[in-house]
C-alpha cells in the first residue's frame, strides 16, 4: 500500500512508518515544517491549508498529528491541544472526502481520554464519554472525521491508551527518576493506567488499516490495565531499583497545574473490540512488556 501518515516524526508515527516500509509499504507524510525530502508535503493545519499532491495514489491515510498534552495547562495550551486535534482532523477528513478517487480508510487518533475518570469501572467502547476538558476535546476531534465518513471513507478512530516506549511518552519521562530509585507512586497509586506497548499501538493501527470489517472506535489498550502503584512497582523492579518514594498529590498539582487532575486520576479500559475481532497482543501483561521495551532479562 502507499500509506499517507501526518504526525510521522512523533512516538507512534515515526515507530508506524519504520514498521510499514519494514513490510515494504510506501509511507509519505504530512508536515508542518518544511519538507526535508521526496515523499514529504506541507500542511498548515492553523491557517487550513494543505498540499493536495499528497494524496496521490494513496491507499490510506493515517492521522496521528497533534499537540502533546503533557505539561501545565495555560488557556493558550489547551487551545491548542484542541485546536490541533479538530481543526487538523477536519481539514485531513474534508481534504480526502473531495478527492475524485477518495482512499477507502482513514485511521485517526484519539484516546482514552474520552472515558474521563471512571475510578475501577470496566470501560468499551460501548461505554459513555465522561466529563472533563479532555473528554471533551475527544468528543470534538472524533466528529471532525465526519466529511470523511459522509463520504463513504471507513473512520476508525484508535483510542489510545498510555503508551509505553523507551524512546518517548510517559515511560521515557519516568526512567530517570526510577534508575536513581528515587520513583513512586503518584498520588494515592490508585488510578488506573490504561497501558499498551508501542509495539501494540503500531499493531493495532495495522490491523484496523488491513481488515475491512473495523470501523468506529477502537480501545488500544493492553487487555491488563493495572494501578498507578502497580506500574510504579513494576518499572522498579524490573530495573532493580526500589520504587518507594511517592510524590504527593499536593506538589503534583503545585507543579502541574490543571493537568495535575489527570496524572492523578484514571480510566480502567480494556480493549473489547480489538480482542472480539481476534487481535493478537504481543504484550499482554505490563512485566513482560516493560522487560521487552526495555531490554532487562527475567529474573
Amino acid at each position: 500500500m502507499k500509506v499517507l501518515v501526518t504526525g510521522a516524526r512523533g512516538l507512534i508515527g515515526s515507530a508506524l512508518a519504520e514498521a510499514l516500509a519494514r513490510q515494504e509499504h510506501e509511507v509519505v507524510s504530512l508536515t508542518r515544517s518544511a519538507p526535508t525530502g521526496p515523499g514529504e508535503f506541507r500542511w498548515d493545519p492553523g491557517r487550513g491549508t494543505i498540499d493536495r499532491d499528497a494524496f496521490d495514489g494513496v491507499d490510506a491515510v493515517v492521522h496521528l498529528a497533534g499537540e502533546t498534552v503533557a505539561g501545565r495547562w495555560s488557556d493558550a495550551k489547551k487551545r491548542r491541544i484542541r485546536d490541533s486535534r479538530v481543526n487538523g482532523t477536519r481539514l485531513v477528513s474534508e481534504a480526502v472526502a473531495a478527492l475524485d478517487a477518495s482512499p477507502p480508510v482513514l485511521v485517526c487518533a484519539s484516546a482514552i481520554g474520552l472515558y474521563g475518570d471512571r475510578g475501577d469501572e470496566r470501560l468499551t467502547e460501548s461505554s459513555a464519554p465522561g466529563s472533563g476538558f479532555l473528554a471533551g476535546v475527544v468528543r470534538e476531534w472524533e466528529a471532525a472525521a465526519d466529511p470523511a465518513r459522509a463520504a463513504g471513507i471507513r473512520v476508525v478512530h484508535t483510542r489510545f491508551g498510555i503508551v509505553q516506549s523507551a524512546e518517548g511518552g510517559a515511560l521515557k519521562t519516568m526512567l530517570p527518576l526510577f534508575r536513581l530509585g528515587l520513583g513512586g507512586r503518584l498520588g494515592d497509586g490508585r488510578q488506573y493506567v490504561s497501558w499498551v506497548s508501542v509495539d501494540d499501538t503500531v499493531g493495532a493501527i495495522g490491523f484496523a488499516l488491513a481488515r475491512d470489517d473495523v470501523s468506529g472506535a477502537l480501545n488500544v489498550t493492553a487487555p491488563e490495565p493495572v494501578t498507578q502503584a502497580e506500574h510504579a512497582r513494576t518499572l522498579g523492579h524490573v530495573l532493580g531499583r526500589p520504587a518507594v518514594l511517592p510524590a504527593p498529590a499536593f506538589a503534583i498539582r503545585a507543579v502541574l497545574g490543571e493537568f495535575a487532575g489527570e496524572v492523578l486520576t484514571g480510566a480502567r479500559v480494556l480493549p473489547e473490540r480489538l480482542s472480539e475481532l481476534g487481535y493478537v497482543f504481543r504484550h499482554r501483561e505490563l512485566e513482560p512488556a516493560l522487560r521487552d521495551l526495555l531490554g532487562r532479562e527475567s529474573d
